[in-house]
């Protein structure tokens, strides 16, 4: 389980393998003496397996595989060397719960429509991206609902169909892969916990 608050930005050094099945290698800050093997590790959005962890300089390189259905729903699939990626050690009992419940799996791919400045001051500028969020999942989002998209929890602003926004701060914008982001980007995107149940619920009353 995590929270979407993001701990490290990483970087993919190697993948290997074809098909359904790919290793992948990523350097990240942590401390290789705090990752056991067989830990979960948010890597932007999607809940992976650390199979492997040495030390490197400043910080360790784990790798974790990911299979078939990692490949088709994720963004993981078009991955290479140099992809930056929002990293999330999981929540140990007694964690803050900053963000909101996230579980590391994706329901599927949300695409950037349009990134737009709100305001700029001396701390940065907080920038509006509006999305399209897949059919299958676009019930799930409501207006002041939580979001998480590449492994980074947010509140939803707007909700119109299938597009809704969310508002960036200078300081999420900073420390992670959001101020890389533009039009026409794909993100990992997982629906509120709560709201999913809430349907399932709903839907079962109804029958």
């Amino acid at each position: 389980m995590f929270t979407g608050l993001v701990s490290d930005v990483g970087a993919v050094l190697s993948v290997s393998g074809e098909g359904d099945l790919r290793r992948i290698t990523i350097q990240a800050s942590y401390d290789p003496a705090s990752i056991a093997l067989g830990a979960s590790i948010a890597c932007s959005g999607p809940c992976l397996t650390a199979v492997s962890v040495e030390p490197a300089e400043g910080g360790c390189v784990f790798a974790v595989d990911a299979a078939a259905e990692t490949l088709a729903r994720t963004t993981v699939g078009s991955w290479v060397a140099g992809t930056r990626i929002n990293l999330e050690r999981s929540l140990k009992i007694g964690d803050e719960l900053g963000g909101h419940l996230v579980t590391g799996h994706v329901d599927g791919l949300a695409e950037i429509v349009e990134r737009e400045t709100v305001t700029a001051d001396a701390w940065g500028a907080s920038e509006r991206f509006t999305l399209r969020a897949p059919a299958a999942v676009k019930k799930f989002i409501a207006e002041k609902g939580s979001v998480c998209l590449d492994g980074t929890s947010l509140t939803v602003n707007s909700v119109q169909d299938d597009l809704f926004s969310v508002l960036l701060i200078p300081h999420t914008l900073q420390v992670t892969t959001w101020g890389e982001r533009r039009a026409g980007d794909r993100l990992n995107l997982e629906v509120d916990l709560i709201a999913r149940y809430a349907a399932r619920l709903a839907e079962a009353g109804a029958d």
